[in-house]
């Protein structure tokens, strides 16, 4: 084995790392644990990676076998069942922790300089996450899948100018048909890997350069407390998470297997209440609200469509907007918007589900209770309050 380390040591910069690792260290204070977050969601990638590749071994990206291939996966192949229940289960943690991570990070103001573009290449990497979902979700070619997919890029469709064309560009063709499935596959599968494994090591990257940052109301107290050592310290303690949501995905695919519905059929009428994935839900329940009609020459429905994508790229420029920031560490203002944006988001996605059992809002008001504690409460400390 030391020779092997030895032959090793030669060729790669192993010393460097080690050196590096060593004095690499995570600032402890009250906030600490939003530092475990981006370690989860990173985890929950790494299952969508091993899972998704076991499911290529069997799955076939055509209209007519692509339903029978996932039928074969859950009934024929020894715990083929249980990946595919993890696959999907796995897929909405991970966008849920990047949300999760991406809100954190919005309040605590870690995309303040030098790490812009730390915060450029997270937003990336949450839009590929839910370009990751919208593409999978047609690949069962399920009933629901099938007519989801339609409405989803029935929206595209909406958009002035581009609408037409986008429509086309995302099913291959006028309608939702083998082309389409084919398509979002190719985009599920390799496009967007290769892009998330580009942007994320680049993010990894920066993360490791720049090091943590540390809230503005947090400084005094972490220069106060001890520094943890990243490696071992830090690093056992997000392995344990990581070990800690591995059962908890498993005992929730196994008792909670993620169903496959019916074979797509495009004469078959539409369901009578089709609904996107819950990430989707704030921005679906919005359209519904809109009415018919046009002003100009543009459709109302484009407006909101509009107003969302506007509204990406605002959160991308988050960093060269906030001048507050920048100058005192400080901003009430992107606070607040930041308050009313996520009470809007969580507010309109307890609305679409507003047919389940009273719990689900229960936990959407818990969800905005802590995030105005967080922004209110706390960010506008010492002196800070508007």
């Amino acid at each position: 084995m030391k020779k092997i380390i030895d032959w090793l040591e030669e060729r790669l910069p192993l010393a460097a790392a080690r050196e590096f690792a060593s004095h690499k260290t995570v600032p402890t204070h009250r906030y600490s644990v939003v530092y475990y977050l981006g370690g989860m969601t990173l985890f929950f990638f790494l299952v969508q990676l091993a899972s998704g590749i076991l499911l290529m071994l069997y799955y076939r990206p055509s209209a007519e076998v692509a339903f029978e291939s996932v039928e074969f996966i859950m009934t024929r192949v020894p715990f083929g069942w249980l990946v595919r229940s993890m696959h999907s289960w796995s897929a909405n943690l991970m966008v849920f922790f990047a949300f999760l991570h991406l809100v954190t990070v919005y309040f605590t103001k870690a995309y303040r300089p030098p790490r812009e573009m730390t915060w450029i290449t997270g937003c990336v990497l949450l839009f590929v996450s839910l370009a990751f979902g919208f593409s999978g979700y047609l690949l069962p070619w399920n009933q629901l899948a099938f007519f989801a997919t339609k409405v989803g890029t029935d929206i595209f469709g909406a958009m002035p100018v581009l609408g037409e064309w986008l429509l086309r560009f995302f099913r291959g063709g006028d309608r939702v048909t083998g082309g389409t499935l084919s398509r979002f596959y190719g985009w599920h599968v390799a496009i967007l890997p290769a892009v998330c494994l580009g942007v994320l090591a680049f993010h990894l990257l920066l993360v490791q350069i720049q090091g943590m940052s540390v809230p503005p109301v947090a400084e005094e107290e972490a220069k106060r407390r001890r520094a943890m050592k990243f490696f071992p310290n830090f690093a056992l303690r997000d392995l344990f998470g990581w070990i800690l949501a591995l059962g908890v995905l498993a005992a929730v695919a196994a008792l909670f297997p993620w169903e496959l519905g019916d074979k797509a059929d495009p004469f078959a009428p539409a369901f009578k209440d089709i609904r996107p994935e819950w990430y989707f839900m704030f921005m679906f329940e919005t359209l519904k609200l809109v009415p018919g009609g046009e002003i100009f020459g543009v459709e109302y429905e484009a407006i909101p469509i509009l107003a969302f994508g506007f509204a990406g790229v605002l959160l991308v420029l988050v960093p060269f907007l906030d001048k507050g920031v920048q100058r005192t560490g400080r901003s009430p203002l992107f606070t607040r918007l930041g308050v009313v944006a996520v009470t809007y988001m969580v507010g309109m996605t307890a609305w679409g589900y507003r047919s389940w059992t009273p719990v689900l809002v229960m936990v959407a008001s818990a969800v905005v209770v802590l995030i105005l504690e967080l922004a209110t409460r706390r960010v506008y400390r010492r002196g800070d309050k508007p």
